[in-house]
């Protein structure tokens, strides 16, 4: 694939926050990009913010704790989307409810699993292929900080994470001698609008940290722009930590 082709790309979960971020990062630099989620008010949205600024997006609905079939009418839907062809895939959409483990309920433990582990899994089984019979593609996995540590809440999300940054490793080992890339990027707190009302508890949680604050959506998506570039082309199932040194050091 030359630098002059059009790279066509699959973000779920980009309505808004980190992934709408990377929509408009990946789209400033050449990529077609399919914004995709639930909320097609705000899908047109980002979609319309990226063609203002000259670059290219459509939207494509999609409910990610539906079955498997399901999900590969929505992958199917993106490919053509996209012009026949998905060059990349950000496994970006993700539930994270904040309670513990005996207040879960079963409706909330069964989307989280669907949609942070089954869709990312029934998606890559259904795109990766084609990537791989051209012999190029990329795959880059949203995963958290919250997967290398332990807490009192959001343990299933925590336990998810880290199923999809093992996923993304072993879709490494059997995607990468085809060339397909996979690797994770790991946030730390981020600010994004799903937590805006908890401004005060995260900046209490990143006041210790090397960073001494919380990341932005727009830091996420240029390591994920870093990761499906030439640049990275010898990494292969790494993961990368865009966490302000939140899992490795305290300044304080």
């Amino acid at each position: 694939m030359t630098s002059t082709d059009t790279r066509t790309i699959l973000i779920t979960g980009s309505t808004s926050g980190i992934g709408a971020a990377t929509a408009r990062t990946l789209a400033a630099q050449g990529w077609r990009v399919v914004v995709s989620g639930r909320d097609s008010t705000r899908g047109a949205a980002v979609v319309a913010d990226i063609k203002t600024s000259g670059g290219h997006a459509v939207f494509v609905p999609a409910d990610l704790t539906g079955p498997p079939e399901a999900l590969r009418d929505f992958a199917r839907a993106a490919v053509e989307a996209a012009g026949g062809r998905l060059d990349a895939v950000v496994h970006n959409a993700a539930l994270c409810p904040a309670v513990d483990t005996v207040s879960l309920t079963d409706a909330d433990l069964e989307a989280t699993l669907a949609v942070n582990v089954r869709a990312p899994h029934v998606l890559t089984a259904a795109l990766a292929p084609a990537m791989a019979e051209r012999g190029h593609g990329a795959i880059v996995v949203i995963g958290s900080w919250m997967a290398h540590v332990g807490h009192a809440f959001v343990g299933l999300y925590s336990a998810t994470k880290a199923a999809e940054i093992q996923l993304a490793r072993s879709w490494a080992a059997e995607f990468g001698p085809r060339g397909v890339r996979v690797n994770t990027v790991s946030p730390g707190a981020t600010r994004t609008p799903i937590n805006a009302s908890d401004g005060d508890v995260i900046a209490h949680m990143t006041a210790g940290i090397p960073a001494g604050r919380p990341g932005t959506p727009e830091e996420i998506a240029a390591a994920v722009a870093w990761l499906l570039s030439d640049h990275a082309g010898y990494l292969h199932g790494a993961e990368i930590a865009v966490d302000g040194g939140i899992t490795t050091a305290r300044s304080a």
